[in-house]
């Protein structure tokens, strides 16, 4: 049994999605009380809100000396700070000094694996029993590793060695050593495995990390399973296709219009496609909107190369997942034309985990991945 609690429930937190689906999340992972995401969602109504709200949450917990719920709502705060605000790095840096003090009892090693003329963050955690095999784990637009403790303390008290690390364009691989997102995650995944040598490997991408996960499978025979949760196989086919079309051609024939278009429509705007363009120009480290969403256009289902995957796959859905269409998900499926066996799990809302990447009931997907490594280690089919 994991020492950490998943609770069960995704709630009515804030009649935004923008806002609710944040709060929820750090509640789902298993960091932050309820009552807090309660009290600062009756509160917030503008980006600005949410920041001073998780300040608030977070001098709060410091006071009382809850220091994982301060370092997540410390956390939160960073999550909605526009990227060239010098507040940034600093909340991030609070956030990770906290995390550490927090969990500085635990068998965390920090690892730099070394990347390209710099490094890589890595986590590892050691088996809390005999070892059964390795677990590869990493996020994907807009997560840190240490958000993903929870899930590696999971793994690791069923008896999994875990590692965990941040690739180009996230967490301190982007703020502490520079290095811009990659569509060609085989190269990060390359590293890390390089610098572990790990046996029976696990490699597990969530959100955008499904995607970045089969791309790096395709390109390496060490992974022997991939887990893919709440990723698109084509992101630009989240779009409606209408919509599709003309961007596109704009993209094409009036770039430079497009741009200032863009700049003037969300640079002093709140909302999720504000946030999102501001965020892909920080992690891409671009500075005009549309040279940032040139990644969209590369994380295509060519890119993927899903015929490439010889692995065992398990793809996980959210079927009221408001970040990508459903539709990804059967198309995925069809893709994976080589591999050695594909497991589809769809979560409704009878089992609270609908959500993107289950938030709701985590713990419930965690015991599915793990019931079907335990499957496919032991040489059957799922």
């Amino acid at each position: 049994m994991s020492r950490f609690g998943f609770p069960i429930g995704y709630h009515e937190l804030h009649k935004k999605q923008l806002f609710n689906f944040q709060l929820n999340r750090w509640h789902s992972l298993g960091y932050a009380r309820l009552e807090d995401m309660e009290k600062a969602g009756r509160r917030i109504k503008s980006f600005g809100d949410w920041k001073l709200e998780m300040l608030k949450l977070a001098e709060e917990a410091v006071s009382e000396n809850r220091l994982m719920n301060a370092a997540f709502y410390y956390r939160a705060a960073e999550f909605y700070v526009k990227s060239k605000d010098p507040q940034k790095e600093l909340l991030y840096d609070r956030f990770v000094d906290l995390f550490y003090t927090a969990f500085e009892n635990e068998k965390i090693e920090r690892h730099k694996v070394p990347y390209e003329g710099t490094y890589l963050p890595a986590l590892r955690i050691p088996p809390a029993s005999e070892k059964k095999g390795t677990i590869l784990l990493h996020g994907g637009f807009d997560s840190f590793i240490e958000e993903f403790y929870s899930m590696m303390r999971y793994f690791s008290d069923h008896g999994y060695e875990v590692l965990g690390f941040e690739g180009p364009g996230q967490g301190a691989a982007l703020r502490k050593y520079g290095l811009p997102l990659t569509y060609e995650w085989e190269k990060p995944t390359k590293a890390l495995l390089d610098y572990f040598n790990p046996a029976n490997c696990t490699l597990l991408g969530l959100s955008m990390g499904g995607w970045l996960c089969l791309r790096a499978a395709a390109f390496e025979p060490r992974i022997k399973r991939v887990i893919a949760s709440g990723h698109a196989i084509d992101y630009m086919k989240c779009m409606n296709p209408a919509l599709r079309k003309v961007h596109l051609w704009c993209m094409e024939h009036c770039r430079d219009f497009m741009d200032r278009m863009a700049a003037l429509k969300f640079e002093k705007r709140e909302g999720m496609t504000s946030w999102v363009v501001d965020h892909l120009k920080y992690i891409t480290k671009k500075e005009r909107p549309l040279d940032a969403l040139e990644i969209y256009l590369l994380m295509n289902e060519q890119n993927i190369h899903s015929e490439l995957v010889k692995q065992d796959v398990l793809i996980l859905a959210g079927r009221e997942d408001h970040f990508i269409p459903f539709k990804m998900h059967d198309m995925q499926i069809r893709a994976l034309t080589n591999a050695r066996s594909v497991t589809g799990r769809v979560f409704t809302r009878e089992e609270h985990a609908q959500n993107h990447c289950q938030f709701g009931n985590v713990g419930l997907a965690l015991d599915v991945m793990r019931e079907w490594i335990e499957r496919t280690s032991e040489g059957g089919r799922p």
